[in-house]
């Protein structure tokens, strides 16, 4: 934790819960004004806000259990704190008053109660803002096939799979309907007409939902997260029928997306599993954020994280790699495919070095072979 970035805010003071504005209100202040990602509370600790990575302190009060479980349940309504009675744990969308949301994690931990708030950007990007290439355009124009967005948490995937429905609903009439928990952005009808459903308030599960949307005439259908096998199942079932399916999976690497998937089945289903993959699998678009790099005398108010892609598109070739469970070449096939738009993760990122956007130690850091990478860059072992 870097402590020399300590910022003492009234929010976080040790003051009863209770003044001129809501406690939560000001909690969440604190994020918007630090550019934050997420703020965590816990018993025994000060809050800390994650500001492009690193961890913030937030002022100089150590938080107890009962402050911190008091926060909480102001956070908490009826049915939200009812869940975290019976289960230890709660998820739920939590608007700011200026429009701003934020994803709320509550749960039980040893020494009490703890929450994690994660901001969600309240405006759409561009496929230029993230990174992505032009040529994704391309697949979010088929009517059938699956579209995995990968990556660690925090990585940026909701950000590009709402931009994805964006672009869908400025240029295509579709009906687009969105299965979330809870639901990050908002899309207003452009082209397309965009339902959008939220596990735990409009209808109880993942699995659920997904078993309900082909009865809804989806053209588009878009998944938070693929979390067990039923859903799994589901959602390449309904890209093999005939319908365009995005979703987000928490790995890293097309390879270790794609055993992932298979591995959630039995060792009886997974040859089945297998061959659905090959048949109904577009692309898989990995990603991770990297700190920019910082260029002297051009300071700016913080600091700020840049994309770095692995993508891979549906080949002949890959797919049959799928169908005969040899995997780990579908890396030596994006290795050579770059002329079709593929790409790995190290050569996106020594080309972001090459544009002056994060450092040489930063990609080295983050990539898959640092010592390849390292003698690509020409730096000493």
């Amino acid at each position: 934790m870097d402590q020399t970035r300590d910022v003492d805010l009234t929010v976080v003071s040790s003051r009863p819960l209770k003044g001129s504005r809501p406690l939560k209100d000001e909690m969440l202040d604190a994020a918007i004004a630090l550019g934050a990602s997420d703020i965590h509370v816990a018993p025994g600790s000060r809050p800390v806000a994650r500001v492009e990575g690193s961890l913030v302190p937030l002022g100089t009060a150590v938080w107890g259990s009962d402050a911190v479980a008091a926060f909480c349940r102001t956070l908490c309504s009826d049915r939200h704190w009812a869940e975290v009675a019976e289960g230890g744990t709660t998820d739920f969308g939590l608007a700011h008053p200026n429009g701003d949301r934020f994803r709320v994690s509550v749960l039980r931990q040893r020494n009490g109660l703890a929450a994690v708030l994660r901001r969600i950007p309240n405006s759409l990007l561009t496929f230029e803002d993230i990174g992505l290439p032009e040529g994704v355009t391309d697949l979010l124009r088929k009517t059938r096939g699956l579209i995995l967005v990968a990556g660690p948490t925090g990585s940026g995937k909701s950000t590009t799979l709402a931009t994805m429905i964006d672009w869908i609903n400025q240029h295509l009439e579709r009906h687009i309907v969105t299965i979330e928990d809870p639901v990050e952005f908002f899309h207003s009808p452009k082209r397309s007409l965009v339902t959008q459903r939220e596990v735990g308030e409009d209808v109880p599960t993942f699995a659920e939902a997904m078993r309900r949307v082909l009865r809804q005439d989806p053209d588009v259908i878009m998944l938070g997260e693929m979390r067990d096998l039923d859903t799994i199942s589901a959602a390449v079932s309904a890209a093999e029928t005939g319908h365009l399916v995005l979703a987000t999976l928490h790995t890293t690497g097309t390879a270790t997306t794609v055993s992932r998937i298979i591995d959630v089945f039995p060792a009886n289903q997974q040859a089945q599993i297998r061959v659905q993959l090959a048949m109904s699998l577009s692309a898989v678009i990995s990603q991770i954020l990297v700190p920019e790099l910082r260029v002297a005398g051009q300071e700016t108010d913080r600091p700020r994280r840049v994309a770095a892609l692995e993508v891979m598109l549906m080949t002949p070739a890959i797919a049959n790699m799928i169908r005969t469970n040899d995997i780990n070449r579908i890396n030596d096939v994006i290795q050579t495919s770059r002329n079709l738009g593929m790409f790995r993760l190290d050569d996106h990122l020594a080309k972001l070095v090459e544009q002056k956007q994060i450092s040489s130690a930063d990609a080295i850091g983050y990539a898959v072979d640092p010592p390849a990478l390292m003698r690509r860059l020409g730096q000493a072992g």
